[in-house]
C-alpha cells in the first residue's frame, strides 16, 4: 500500500477540522503516517488512533519554530523519504504552500495547490474561474506534493483504530535556513469566531461598509461565522490585516460565503470563488461580484444586514 505523509504544524490540544480533512483523505489514498511539529497532546495522539494513522514522526530538532519555514520544510522533506512517501499532503494556507514548494524542490516532486480533491491514482482537482471549470491534473514525478483547500473533505474516522508509533526524523542541518530567527511572538487575542481559513460560513466586508464593520460583525456572531474583509478594506485600517480574503490574502472555501459591499474585482474572487454558495449583497447593480454569485441582493448593507441578523435570532429563538 502507498504511504502518504500528512504535515501538521503545532496541532494543539485538538486537530482542526481541516487536519482531521488532510487525515481523512490521507486514508483513502493509502497508509497514513504523520509528520507533525510541536507538542502532541493525549487529545492530538487519540485523533492520530481514531483516523488510522499508520505512524507519528517527529523533528529531531525541537527549535523548527524559532525560524522561518525553511527547516520545516528540511523536516517534511526527509520525513517523506523516511517513510517512503509517495505523496506529501500539507494544509493550503500560504505557510503550508510555501513549505509545500521548498519540499518539491528538495525532492524533485511536482506541486500542486489549491486541490479540492485527490483521486487514489494521485489525480488532483481543482475548481478554478469562480467556480466555472474543474480541471484535472497529476504529477509525473515519483513523489507528489499537494496542498488541500479546506471544507472539502468530509472528516470520517477510520472503521478500525490504530496504534500509531512514534519515531524521530533528522531535520537535515543548513546555514541558509537558519540565517534568519524569530525573536519574539505576539499573541493575538482570540475573537471566539471560527478560523477563517476553516470556517463553513464567512462573513466578508468591504469599501462599501465606509469603515463600520458593526453589521458584518453581528450577522457573523449569529450565524457562528469567521468575518473576512477585502484588501481595500484591510489597506484602510478598517480590520486587520489577516481577515484578508483574495489573491493577496487568504484563500477561503466555506459553504457559505457572504460578500457585503465588496466589488468582486479578481483579486477578491481569487480567494473565496470556490465557496459553495455566494451570497452578495450590493447597492451597486452592476458590481462585478453578481456575475458569481449564487444570490444576489441589490440593496445597502446598512439595510440589509440588520435585517438578516435580526430575522436569524428570531428563528434562533
Amino acid at each position: 500500500m502507498a504511504k502518504v505523509l500528512v504535515f501538521l504544524d503545532n496541532p494543539g490540544a485538538g486537530l482542526k477540522k481541516s487536519s482531521l480533512e488532510l487525515l481523512t483523505l490521507a486514508r483513502t489514498l493509502g497508509e497514513s503516517v504523520v509528520a507533525v511539529n510541536g507538542e502532541v497532546s493525549d487529545g492530538v495522539a487519540a485523533a492520530f488512533a481514531e483516523y488510522g494513522v499508520s505512524a507519528v514522526l517527529r523533528p529531531s530538532a525541537q527549535d523548527l519554530d524559532d525560524f522561518l519555514v525553511a527547516p520545516k520544510a528540511a523536516f517534511v522533506a526527509a520525513a517523506a523519504e523516511s517513510a517512503g512517501a509517495g505523496i506529501v499532503l500539507l494544509d493550503n494556507s500560504p505557510e503550508g504552500k510555501e513549505i509545500a514548494a521548498r519540499v518539491g524542490i528538495r525532492l524533485k516532486a511536482g506541486v500542486i495547490t489549491d486541490a479540492v480533491g485527490v483521486d487514489a491514482d494521485g489525480t488532483a482537482h481543482k475548481s478554478v474561474l469562480a467556480g466555472s471549470y474543474n480541471t484535472s491534473c497529476r504529477a509525473t514525478t515519483a513523489v507528489s506534493v499537494v496542498t488541500l483547500k479546506a471544507n472539502n473533505v468530509t472528516p470520517e474516522p477510520a472503521a478500525a483504530p490504530s496504534a500509531p508509533g512514534t519515531s524521530t526524523v533528522e531535520v537535515p542541518a543548513g546555514a541558509t535556513a537558519a540565517a534568519a530567527r524569530i525573536t519574539a511572538r505576539e499573541q493575538k487575542v482570540a475573537s471566539g469566531r471560527p478560523d477563517l481559513t476553516d470556517a463553513r460560513i464567512v462573513v466578508a466586508g468591504g469599501r462599501g461598509l465606509d469603515g463600520d464593520f458593526g453589521p458584518v460583525e453581528e450577522l457573523a456572531d449569529a450565524l457562528g461565522a469567521a468575518v473576512g474583509a477585502s484588501r481595500a478594506a484591510t489597506d484602510a485600517g478598517w480590520i486587520s490585516h489577516d481577515a484578508q480574503v483574495g489573491q493577496t490574502g487568504k484563500t477561503v472555501s466555506p459553504q457559505l460565503y457572504i460578500s457585503a459591499g465588496i466589488s468582486g474585482a479578481i483579486q477578491q474572487k481569487a480567494g473565496m470563488q470556490t465557496s459553495k454558495v455566494i451570497v452578495a449583497v450590493n447597492k451597486d447593480a452592476e458590481s462585478p461580484v453578481f456575475e458569481i454569485a449564487d444570490f444576489g441582493i441589490i440593496g445597502d448593507v446598512f439595510d440589509v444586514l440588520p435585517q438578516a441578523t435580526a430575522e436569524i435570532k428570531k428563528r434562533k429563538g
